[in-house]
């Protein structure tokens, strides 16, 4: 079979986005995670163990798109992994001095830090900060007598950080469960507001479909309750509007998406009853079991094997040109690393431009941070926050703010000279850059392809499946639900595999034109699954605007 290359982009690369809805939430997790252990050592007088705490201070970042119940579990073990990582590095540290040997256990770390991130879906900020951790203390001091006291102390700095995570939920214990369905009703309105052909259309399609299938992964993550059971008829009608955009009403779905805002109550549409009886059988749906993590590791084989090399040569080269801190060249390979070749080189152009600008603001902080620890501790702080509001627009402004806080982080032991730093960090930035692309094109990704016709045949028998239900007289109302839900996570799946292996490199030529076959057939037994599940069109609705009575009446207060 033939393979095809694709092109690398420019256009686009650091164009700006629209911050996240909860960008205030990690940015805010994280000042009050790590203030509190940063301010304490400064008061004892012992910054240099700084390095330690913000080890775990750092897993505030983790979980907050998850439901409280979740986010308690994926904060756990995030603080595990961490604690786990420093520790492996310290006592690696403590045992030997030879850079080429911390090196390569710090890239294998690296690479077993993103296959298993990317395998759990942790989400953002992912392997990146484990990975500074545990590579930045593979080069820290070390005696083996020492390692169970910092250890101690990532770990309650951790404790720390998980409770910071849990906090907000006291106030809106329903609050990630709420924004996920509002994603998917905007992104359900924005689909069925296009004309119905051309990209623009596809696109939204496509997007709509993944918002629809994050929002029943959280709900599927949260407890059974009435405000879950409110939820769930509202992503109905998110889904819905997927299947038959011309029956629904974009200017209701956003109505509905805007009453989940903060604390009140849950808008409470009206199903037909036969429609409401399958939500019941949903439970069951909701609770089957998923495909195991360890399952999803296969696949990430070929991305492990780039961390594990480009990380490795990075931190080779690094030393062989002298640079004091080989560390720093393998995070920038390992930050590289995403779903393809061409978001890899995204990624890499991002950080080269976020890391050179980055220095630029710490040459302009460094003077100032060194009048006083105190001032340190506070731009710290500050460059955190900063780091964390800006990264969602794009991953090179968020950079700026991160470059300067590594750099800081470094002189919380000691004041060191800037000059010096910046040259490391430019040179560091170079290297991991490029030696980790290089690494990416190096290793090509094959499975891409076999995924891709795991992920078409796996569409396919979808649609077979509802089809075959379709054409029985009477068929069993769970049955066709299931497999509505069924086709609509097999569609999400196919789109999202095939932009992945749409950007890799060295590729085998796609069949595209099938994806599009199965993507049309797809929505279109989905359009006929909820007409004959009766979702469409909107009687009951039109019905109670007819007899006068306002939206108001349609809404129980429900509140989390």
């Amino acid at each position: 079979m033939s393979s095809v290359t694709r092109r690398l982009p420019l256009a686009g690369v650091l164009r700006l986005g629209r911050p996240s809805d909860i960008w205030f939430k990690p940015a805010l997790s994280v000042v009050a995670a790590v203030a509190p252990p940063n301010l304490i050592l400064l008061a004892l007088g012992r910054l240099d163990l700084a390095m330690y705490t913000m080890a775990g201070s750092l897993c505030a970042l983790y979980g907050h798109n998850r439901p409280y119940a979740a986010r308690a579990r994926v904060l756990a073990w995030v603080v595990l992994g961490m604690v786990g990582g420093l520790a492996l590095s310290l006592l690696a540290a403590s045992l030997t001095t030879d850079a080429v040997v911390l090196v390569t256990v710090g890239a294998v770390m690296a690479a077993v830090q993103k296959a298993v991130c990317d395998a759990t879906r942790v989400g953002p900020p992912a392997n990146v900060v484990l990975t500074f951790i545990s590579s930045a203390s593979l080069f820290a001091p070390q005696t083996l007598g020492e390692v169970p006291g910092h250890v101690g102390l990532a770990l309650a700095a951790g404790t720390w950080a998980w409770l910071v995570g849990m906090a907000p939920g006291l106030l809106r214990p329903h609050g990630p469960e709420r924004r996920a369905t509002a994603q998917a009703l905007n992104s359900a309105a924005a689909y069925a507001a296009t004309d119905g052909a051309g990209d623009g259309h596809a696109r939204a399609r496509a997007a709509s479909a993944a918002a629809i299938h994050a929002a029943w992964q959280s709900l599927l993550a949260a407890r059974p309750d009435r405000a879950r059971r409110a939820l769930e008829q509202l992503l109905v009608r998110a889904e819905v509007a997927l299947a038959a955009p011309a029956d629904s009403d974009p200017d209701r779905l956003r109505a509905w998406a805007r009453e989940l805002r903060g604390t009140g109550r849950i808008p409470r549409v009206e199903l037909p009853r036969e429609s409401a009886d399958e939500l019941l059988g949903l439970e069951l749906e909701l609770d089957r079991p998923q495909r195991k993590s360890w399952q999803r590791l296969a696949p990430l084989a070929p991305i492990a094997a780039r961390t594990a090399i480009g990380c490795a040569l990075a931190g080779y080269a690094s030393l062989a040109l002298g640079v004091g801190r080989p560390y720093w060249a393998l995070v920038t390979a390992a930050s590289l690393y995403q779903a393809n070749v061409t978001l890899t080189w995204s990624r890499g152009v991002q950080r080269v431009v976020g890391n050179l600008v980055g220095v630029l603001a710490f040459a302009a902080l460094a003077p100032f941070a060194h009048l006083h620890p105190a001032v340190l501790v506070l731009c710290c702080l500050a460059l955190n926050f900063g780091a964390e509001a800006l990264i969602g627009r794009n991953y090179w402004l968020g950079s700026v703010c991160v470059t300067p806080m590594a750099l800081l982080i470094t002189e919380f032991a000691r004041s060191q000279d800037p000059g010096r730093l910046i040259t490391e960090r430019v040179l560091d930035t170079l290297v991991g850059a490029l030696v980790g692309f290089v690494a990416a094109v190096a290793v090509t990704n094959r499975r891409a392809g076999d995924r891709l016709e795991h992920a078409l045949t796996t569409a396919e028998r979808a649609r077979e499946n509802a089809a075959r239900l379709l054409a029985e007289p009477h068929p069993a109302p769970h049955a066709l639900e299931s497999a509505r839900r069924g086709l609509t996570a097999a569609l999400a799946d196919l789109r999202a595999t095939a932009d992945a292996a749409a950007g890799e490199w060295w590729q085998r030529a796609l069949p595209e034109e099938r994806v599009v076959l199965a993507e049309q057939s797809g929505h279109r037994t989905l359009a006929a699954t909820v007409r004959r599940q009766g979702f469409v069109p909107w009687q009951n609705e039109a019905q109670t605007r007819d007899r006068g009575q306002g939206p108001g009446r349609a809404t129980e207060d429900i509140r989390p």
